[in-house]
C-alpha cells in the first residue's frame, strides 16, 4: 500500500493511496477458503465445491467485499500513520476505469481537528443567580389547582347566567335551516367565559336563564377542522336546562386528599419542588450561558468548514421550520435569510465551543460510562416502534458516529458541570424576572452573535432558554473520531399543539 500526502493546507489535507491487486486478491482467497466449506453445489459433496467454481458463482461479491475491506485498512493506516484527527468523515474516490485484478487507485481528501489547547482552570469564576420560592407563589399555585377543580351547584331561581357560571343546554345546529351533523347534543356543560366552544358562542348566552330558548349566529372558524363547516355562518337553537354558579373549594387537607395527597402540607411540599427545580433549570442554563461566553472570549482558533456548515444546516432547517408557521412566512424567511451570516456565526461559534469543551473534557478525564451509554441507547430506542427497537440498537453499537450524537448532550452536560465544580462560584438572589433578563440578556457576546430581533420569533428556541440567543449556547456535535462527542443542539418543541377535532354530537366546541 502507497500513501502520498498531495495537499495540505490550513486544516484540509488530501491523499492518494495505492492498493495493490495482489492484496485485494488475497482477500478474495482468504474468503473462499473460509465459506468453501458451507457451499453446496449439485454434484459436488458439502464442503468439497473447487475453489474456482466458488469465485464463479460469488465472484462479483467476493470482490466488492474485499475492496471495502481493503479501504477501510487502508483508511486505518492513513489515520493511523499520519496521525490524523479526521474533522469529519473522508471523502473517498475510487480512481476512474478501476476494474479487477487492477491496483486501487483511491483520492482521499479530509478536514482534520485543530490543534486545541486546553486552558487552565484557574481564576474561574461565576456568578449563580440564585431565585427563592415564596410563600406566595407556593400558595398561588394551590389556589390555581383549586381554582381547576372547582365544582358548581345550582344558583338560585330566575339567576341570570354571567361569566363564570355554568350552563347545561341542549342545543340543535343548522346551516341554512337545515340540520348538519354532528351539530347537536343534549346535556352539554358549559362554562361561560372558559372558550371552549368557537368564538361568538359563549358571548350570546350571558343573560340566559332557566327555561330561555333562545337562537343564536355564529361563524365557524376558517381553520375548523371540519372542511364543511369551515367559515360557514350557521344557526344553534339553544334550550337553557340548569344555571349553575362556582361553589367555593376549600383549601385544606380534604382538598389534598381529593387529590391523592395525605395533607395541604404534603400538596405544598410538592409544589415548592416544582418551582425549585423550574428556577434550577433557568439558574443553570444561565450559569452555562456565563461559562460559554467565558470560554469564548478566551479562545479563537480555525474550525473545520465541513463542520460549521453541518452545523448551520442544522440552524437553518430549524429556522425556516419555524418561519413557515409564522403568520407571515415570506416575511419571516425573508428576515432571517437577511441576517444568514449572523446564524453563520453562530455555527461558528458553537462547533469552536464544542471542540474547546472536548478537549477540556478530556483532558481532566470526563467520560459517559458504559452504563450511562447503555441507559441512553434504551432511551433512544424506546422512542421507536417495538419492532424496529432492535434496529435502532445495532445500528448505533455499528455506527461510531451516531454513537457520538447520541452521547453528545450527556458528554456536555458532565463536562459544563465539571467546571461548574472547578469554578470560583458567588451566588445572588435575583427575582424570576431579572434570571430571565440575564438569560436574554447579551453581555459578553462574540460579534458573531446576531441581533435580538432576528426572526421568527420562534426561531432557535430551546427548552433550557426561552430565547433566540440560546441558540448559540449549545456547542456543535464533535466527529466521532475522538473519544467523546461535544454536544448536539436539541431541537425546539415549542409550537402550539394543533386544534383538536371536535366530538361529532359536539360540533360547536372548540
Amino acid at each position: 500500500m502507497q500513501i502520498v500526502e498531495t495537499s495540505n493546507e490550513g486544516l484540509k489535507r488530501a491523499y492518494t493511496v495505492t492498493i495493490a491487486a495482489a492484496t485485494i486478491t488475497a482477500r478474495i482467497d482468504d474468503e473462499v477458503t473460509r465459506i468453501a466449506p458451507q457451499v453446496r453445489m449439485p454434484g459436488f459433496r458439502p464442503g468439497k465445491v473447487p475453489a474456482n467454481l466458488v469465485k464463479k458463482m460469488h465472484g462479483p461479491a467476493l470482490h466488492q467485499d474485499a475492496l471495502s475491506a481493503a479501504i477501510r485498512e487502508a483508511m486505518d493506516k492513513l489515520v493511523a500513520d499520519h496521525k490524523l484527527r479526521p474533522a469529519m468523515q473522508p471523502q473517498v474516490n475510487l480512481g476512474e476505469g478501476y476494474d479487477q485484478g487492477k491496483d486501487a487507485e483511491l483520492t482521499v481528501e479530509l478536514e482534520v481537528l485543530p490543534e486545541v489547547t486546553v486552558p487552565s482552570l484557574d481564576g474561574l469564576k461565576l456568578e449563580k443567580l440564585v431565585v427563592p420560592v415564596s410563600d406566595a407563589e407556593v400558595d398561588e399555585q394551590v389556589a390555581r389547582i383549586a381554582s381547576g377543580a372547582k365544582s358548581f351547584v345550582d344558583a338560585k331561581k330566575g339567576k341570570k347566567a354571567e361569566n363564570g357560571d355554568q350552563l347545561v343546554i341542549d342545543f340543535v345546529g343548522k346551516l341554512d335551516g337545515v340540520e348538519f351533523e354532528g351539530g347537536s347534543a343534549q346535556d352539554t356543560a358549559l362554562e361561560l367565559g372558559a372558550q371552549r366552544f368557537i368564538p361568538g358562542f359563549e358571548e350570546q348566552l350571558v343573560g340566559v336563564k332557566v327555561g330561555d330558548e333562545k337562537t343564536i349566529t355564529v361563524t365557524f372558524p376558517a381553520d375548523y377542522p371540519a372542511e364543511n363547516l369551515k367559515g360557514q355562518d350557521a344557526t344553534f337553537d339553544i334550550t337553557v336546562k340548569a344555571v349553575k354558579v362556582a361553589g367555593e373549594t376549600a383549601i385544606d387537607d380534604e382538598f389534598a386528599k381529593s387529590l391523592g395527597l395525605e395533607s395541604l402540607d404534603q400538596l405544598k411540599g410538592l409544589l415548592r419542588g416544582q418551582l425549585e427545580q423550574e428556577t434550577a433549570g433557568l439558574t443553570r442554563t444561565q450559569m452555562k450561558r456565563q461559562l460559554l461566553d467565558v470560554l469564548a472570549a478566551g479562545h479563537d482558533f480555525d474550525v473545520p468548514p465541513s463542520m460549521v456548515e453541518a452545523e448551520f444546516a442544522q440552524i437553518w432547517q430549524q429556522l425556516t421550520q419555524e418561519a413557515a408557521r409564522e403568520e407571515d412566512p415570506a416575511a419571516a424567511l425573508k428576515e432571517i435569510e437577511d441576517e444568514k451570516d449572523d446564524y453563520r456565526g453562530i455555527a461558528v461559534r458553537r462547533v469552536r465551543l464544542g471542540l474547546l469543551l472536548s478537549e477540556i473534557g478530556q483532558a481532566n478525564g470526563v467520560e459517559v460510562t458504559a452504563q450511562e451509554m447503555q441507559m441512553l441507547l434504551q432511551q433512544a430506542a424506546s422512542q421507536y416502534r417495538p419492532e424496529d427497537r432492535q434496529r435502532f440498537v445495532e445500528y448505533i453499537q455499528s455506527e461510531p458516529l451516531a454513537a457520538a450524537q447520541l452521547r453528545a448532550p450527556l458528554y456536555e452536560d458532565k463536562v459544563v458541570d465539571f467546571l461548574f465544580d472547578k469554578a470560583e462560584v458567588s451566588e445572588r438572589e435575583v427575582t424570576r424576572e431579572e434570571l430571565q433578563a440575564a438569560i436574554e440578556a447579551e453581555e459578553g457576546a462574540e460579534a458573531a452573535k446576531p441581533a435580538k430581533k432576528a426572526a421568527p420569533k420562534k426561531a432557535a428556541k430551546k427548552d433550557e432558554a426561552k430565547d433566540e440567543a440560546a441558540a448559540e449556547d449549545k456547542p456543535a456535535k464533535k466527529p466521532a473520531a475522538k473519544k467523546e462527542a461535544a454536544p448536539k443542539a436539541e431541537k425546539a418543541d415549542d409550537e402550539a399543539p394543533a386544534k383538536k377535532a371536535p366530538a361529532k354530537k359536539a360540533a360547536a366546541k372548540k
